[in-house]
């Protein structure tokens, strides 16, 4: 019972979220948008020209920010196990970034073009048990780091989402051992009940 009624509760949010209304108004696939859209007007990591991997793309929201900011002389390649709907401009890989076939399918698109960023929104399936949740989505963030480090090209940024909590601390020093710069976002499209925070390494050592 308590549960139907949480739901409700959700489901009345989520439809009169203003981030919810603004994304089908404008034709995105998620209010999540937004979040990319606040931060890469305060720190500028999506720039014309740029290549970059969206881990854990679907539904391909970050991917249409991504494709729109970088223009045609971009590129944009999508990583998800799940399924996604084609995007114009954007190159999608269905799999596990982690499998070697990923991996390979992956240097093919790139090609000769090194990676300049990594944006990473991944989340588990929510069970509702804190502890749980907290750690397994400090795991895919460590996966995305991990991804990064071998994939990008010095220099390069990254971006992902990561929950307080439990690891939390650690994950920062590994991020900063990482990366020149560290700086920790947290969008207005971020619900404020929601502990989730945004990690931008600049510079990858």
């Amino acid at each position: 019972m308590k549960r139907a009624k949480t739901s409700k509760a959700w489901m009345k949010e989520h439809v009169n979220d203003f981030f919810v209304k603004q994304a089908k108004k404008e034709g995105y696939r998620s209010r999540a948008a937004y979040k990319l859209l606040e931060i890469t007007e305060k720190d500028q990591i999506l720039k014309p020209g740029l290549t970059v991997v969206d881990l854990g793309a679907a539904p391909g929201s970050w991917s249409q920010v991504a494709s729109h900011k970088i223009g045609r002389g971009g590129k944009v390649i999508a990583v998800d196990i799940l399924e996604m709907t084609s995007l114009p401009g954007v190159e999608f890989i269905q799999g596990d970034f982690r499998e070697e076939y990923v991996i390979v399918e992956l240097k093919k698109n790139l090609g000769n073009d090194q990676l300049d960023l990594v944006i990473s929104d991944m989340s588990p399936n929510m069970s509702g048990i804190v502890i749980s949740d907290q750690a397994r989505s400090m795991y895919l963030a460590e996966l995305a780091l991990a991804f990064s480090m071998e994939q990008l090209n010095y220099g390069g940024n990254f971006l992902v989402k990561v929950f307080q909590g439990r690891d939390f601390d650690q994950f920062l020093f590994d991020m900063r051992a990482g990366f020149k710069n560290v700086i920790i976002r947290k969008p207005k499209a971020s619900r404020d009940r929601s502990n989730e925070l945004y990690l931008l390494g600049l510079g990858k050592k």
